[in-house]
C-alpha cells in the first residue's frame, strides 16, 4: 500500500456512494463539471452528507470563469459556506484572486474564517498565479491547509516537475495535492515523480440515458453543450482501477 489519499470529483450523490465503494476516503462535491465545478444546490448538500463513511468537501465557486469576484459573489461564497456547515461538511474548495492574479489575501482569510473550523483547500485558481511558489507562500501564511494543482499545466503529469518542487518547497506546512488529467495509465507517474500523499482526480464513464421518448431537435442551454441525452457519472470500477494503479508504485 503506498498511504496515499484519494479525493475524488463527482457531481452527484451516486458519484459519492461509487467512490466510497471503490476506496477513496474523501469526495469533492461540485456542480456543472463541464464549467470546471461550481457549488451544487443545498439539497443535494444535505443528501450527500447522509452518505456515511467517506470525507465529503465541497466546491465553492458562485459561476464559471476566472476566480476575480464581484463583492456580492463573495458575499454569497461566504453565505453558501455557512449553510453547508451547518449541514456537517467536512471541508470546502475555494480560490479568491485579485486582478493581477495574485492570491486575494483579504477575501480569502474572510472565507477561511467562515469556513473554519472545517478543512480548507484552496482549488485550481492556483494554477492561474504568475508565481506559484510565491502563492504557497501565501497560502501557507493564511492557514489552507491544502492546494489542488496541476503544476500549472493542462494536467498533473506535464506538471509533475513542478509539482515535485511544491510538494518539496510545502513539506510538512500544506498539503500540494495533484490534480488534472490523472488517469489510470498516468497515476503511477505522477505519485512517483511528485512525492505527493494526496491525489485527486475524476473517474467518469457514459451512462445511458433512461428517455424512451427524446427530441432530437430541442435543447437546454447555447450553442457550446453536452448532448441533452449523455450524461457521465462517477464510476465504483473506473475509481478503483486508478487507485490499483497507484498503488503499484513503490515508496
Amino acid at each position: 500500500m503506498t498511504g496515499l489519499t484519494y479525493e475524488i470529483c463527482v457531481d452527484s450523490i451516486r458519484g459519492i456512494v461509487a467512490a466510497r465503494d471503490a476506496g477513496a476516503q474523501r469526495v469533492e462535491l461540485c456542480a456543472s463539471l463541464i464549467e470546471g465545478g461550481t457549488t451544487p444546490s443545498l439539497g443535494t448538500v444535505l443528501v450527500a452528507r447522509e452518505i456515511r463513511d467517506i470525507g465529503l468537501h465541497m466546491i465553492i465557486r458562485p459561476r464559471g470563469g476566472d476566480f476575480c469576484y464581484a463583492p456580492e459573489e463573495l458575499v454569497a461564497m461566504e453565505t453558501d459556506i455557512a449553510t453547508a456547515k451547518s449541514a456537517g461538511v467536512d471541508g470546502f474548495v475555494f480560490g479568491v484572486l485579485d486582478p493581477n492574479g495574485a492570491i486575494n489575501v483579504a477575501a480569502n482569510r474572510r472565507l477561511i474564517e467562515r469556513a473554519r473550523p472545517a478543512a480548507v483547500t484552496f482549488h485550481r485558481a492556483f494554477d492561474m498565479t504568475p508565481d506559484p511558489f510565491a502563492a504557497l507562500e501565501t497560502l501557507i501564511e493564511l492557514g489552507v491547509d491544502r492546494v489542488l494543482t496541476s503544476g500549472q499545466e493542462p494536467g498533473a503529469l506535464e506538471g509533475a516537475e513542478t509539482l515535485a518542487r511544491l510538494v518539496e518547497a510545502a513539506g510538512d506546512r500544506i498539503v500540494v495535492m495533484p490534480g488534472g488529467g490523472i488517469t489510470a495509465k498516468t497515476v503511477h507517474r505522477v505519485v512517483a515523480e511528485t512525492r505527493a500523499r494526496e491525489i485527486h482526480f475524476a473517474a467518469m464513464a457514459p451512462v445511458e440515458s433512461a428517455m424512451r421518448f427524446r427530441r432530437a431537435d430541442v435543447y437546454m442551454g447555447g450553442e457550446l453543450r453536452p448532448a441533452e441525452y449523455d450524461r457521465m457519472e462517477t464510476s465504483t470500477q473506473a475509481v478503483a482501477t486508478v487507485i490499483a494503479a497507484a498503488e503499484k508504485v513503490g515508496r
